[in-house]
């Protein structure tokens, strides 16, 4: 699949698993996804124990059952979209190989456009409800971890220098789910290995 390329999701395919109910002993994931989906389509404030349902093809009963509250259902939704998404850091964690940083992460990002949507949602309603920040600086700790993780197998051990690495890949993953970005990701992070593998120090 072409770096920068966004699958479309109609109201069709979209609306497709409204109304049905999923199979016994799916509830809890199917609440995960509705609401990664409801929130990256529709914001934070539309979330609700109806929206979530309505979107799982269940009975909005079961939200409190297995969250008992929107806020518990929002902070497990963040978790596992942040669980989903470290794994695109690189195929191979802890080898230390700046050739496979990122490697895959375009295409990543074309297939789950909506995990990235609902973070980024979600980040920037901590501006204005505080009591998300500590969330959203969980989601940004646990990404700026695996990529400082890496470049110090790598031998490039700097917390400045992962930030940085960090704020690049974020702002192509951005870039990419809004359509904006004028180079193809993949292309782009080819530029980052290449002056990431000249920083390396001499073995």
């Amino acid at each position: 699949m072409a770096a920068g390329t966004i699958p479309t999701v109609t109201n069709e395919t979209a609306g497709a698993s409204r109304g049905r109910a999923r199979p016994h002993g799916t509830g809890r994931e199917a609440l995960l996804e509705a609401a990664v989906r409801v929130v990256a389509r529709q914001g934070l404030r539309q979330l609700t124990y109806r929206s979530v349902a309505k979107e799982a093809g269940v009975n909005h009963g079961l939200v409190t059952h297995y969250f008992g509250s929107i806020d518990e259902l929002t902070a497990q939704a963040l978790r596992r979209s942040l669980d989903s998404s470290v794994p695109s850091v690189t195929p191979e964690p802890g080898s230390g190989r700046l050739d496979l940083l990122g490697d895959g992460l375009a295409e990543f990002v074309a297939e789950q456009p909506e995990t990235q949507a609902f973070q980024y949602e979600l980040t920037l309603e901590s501006r204005r409800r505080p009591e998300l920040a500590p969330q959203v600086r969980e989601l940004y700790d646990g990404y700026r971890a695996a990529i400082r993780a890496e470049l110090a197998a790598a031998g490039l051990d700097d917390e400045g220098l992962a930030a940085l690495v960090f704020a690049a890949m974020d702002g192509l993953v951005f870039q990419q789910i809004c359509g904006v970005d004028e180079l193809p990701t993949e292309r782009v992070l080819d530029t980052l290995r290449h002056v990431l593998t000249r920083l390396r120090p001499e073995s």
